[in-house]
């Protein structure tokens, strides 16, 4: 066959299978006319090495395996050699991984001594970039698929600074109301089975998502961040102040939104209905788009400050 029928087969360019013979992992042989004739057995080749490539072992690296082919073996990955290039490609990605670790460490001390220079009354800083793995993601069931477009209702709200907020009169620009369930005080138990719940962990990296991201999101446009839940005023002005959030938290112990605009709710423990998680963007007194479901919500702030870049005012 000729380099374009076994490019085709193989599922690759003809500049690539040029490249594997700069390499030396294919000879093709040469008919009466000069042309390169292939053969099964440099179609087994290439699709060996591009295996290979969906692993990380680049073409430089595959002639053990290509040499195991070529020795009569099934698999290229039947001779010590094989072996031993595995062993090698997998300490490499180690040492890649130890890299991040480390990098990773680096940007966690680096924003615990930031948060802490820029929120003094928090000495000791959470770290709010994780959460606990194995978490149940949420499905989109429809429940918020009618808000786009609907007008907020005129309900005010108690702040956790004292104000009272009415959401349907927020001004020009957009607001960010993000619904929450419930967010945790150290030492306070969650209820029981919380981490069960798809979607009801992770409250307070959420709230230190849109702090975090507070300067970027009033760049975009956004004249207003509020975060809402059926807890009390005084239990939020609490969390206001311990993760020094930049923005007010809204009390709707009634529901009074939930059933203004027919919003998700759910059940958990000493709890009849908390607010499923969710984010409206609100302008000119009605919904112009909704984040449901919300997963993770540890980097939910960075999704709704894409969507503004995307969506400019």
């Amino acid at each position: 066959m000729r380099i374009g029928e076994l490019a085709r087969h193989a599922g690759v360019t003809p500049k690539a299978v040029r490249y594997y013979e700069e390499l030396g992992l294919l000879e093709p042989r040469r008919s009466a006319n000069g042309y390169r004739e292939y053969d099964e057995s440099h179609l087994r080749a290439v699709k060996e090495i591009r295996g290979l490539a969906a692993t990380g072992i680049s073409a430089r690296k595959a002639t053990p395996f290509i040499e195991c082919l070529s020795q009569g073996h099934d698999h290229g990955d039947d001779c010590v050699s094989s072996l031993a290039a595995y062993r090698d490609s997998i300490e490499d990605i180690d040492r890649i991984i130890a890299t991040l670790q480390a990098r990773r460490a680096l940007l966690v001390q680096r924003l615990d001594e930031s948060a802490s220079r820029t929120f003094p009354q928090e000495t000791t800083m959470t770290d709010y970039t994780t959460l606990p793995k194995g978490l149940p993601v949420p499905e989109d069931d429809g429940a918020a698929a009618h808000l786009a477009g609907l007008a907020v209702p005129p309900l005010s709200f108690v702040a956790s600074d004292g104000r009272s907020v009415d959401l349907s009169q927020l001004g020009e620009g957009r607001a960010i109301v993000y619904l929450y369930p419930l967010t945790g005080r150290p030492g306070v138990d969650l209820p029981e089975g919380w981490d069960s719940i798809p979607g009801a962990r992770g409250c307070s990296t959420e709230a230190c998502g849109f702090r975090d991201h507070f300067d970027q999101l009033s760049a975009e446009g956004v004249t207003a961040v509020f975060g809402l839940s059926s807890q009390d005023t005084a239990y939020q002005a609490e969390v206001a102040d311990r993760l020094r959030l930049p923005f007010a938290m809204l009390s709707d112990q009634g529901f009074r939104l939930g059933d203004g605009l027919n919003l998700p709710t759910f059940a958990a423990e000493g709890h009849d209905r908390l607010y499923s998680r969710l984010t409206l963007v609100i302008r000119d007194g009605r919904v112009e788009h909704v984040f449901y479901p919300i997963f993770p919500p540890n980097t939910h702030a960075q999704q709704v400050l894409g969507w503004l870049r995307e969506n400019p005012a």
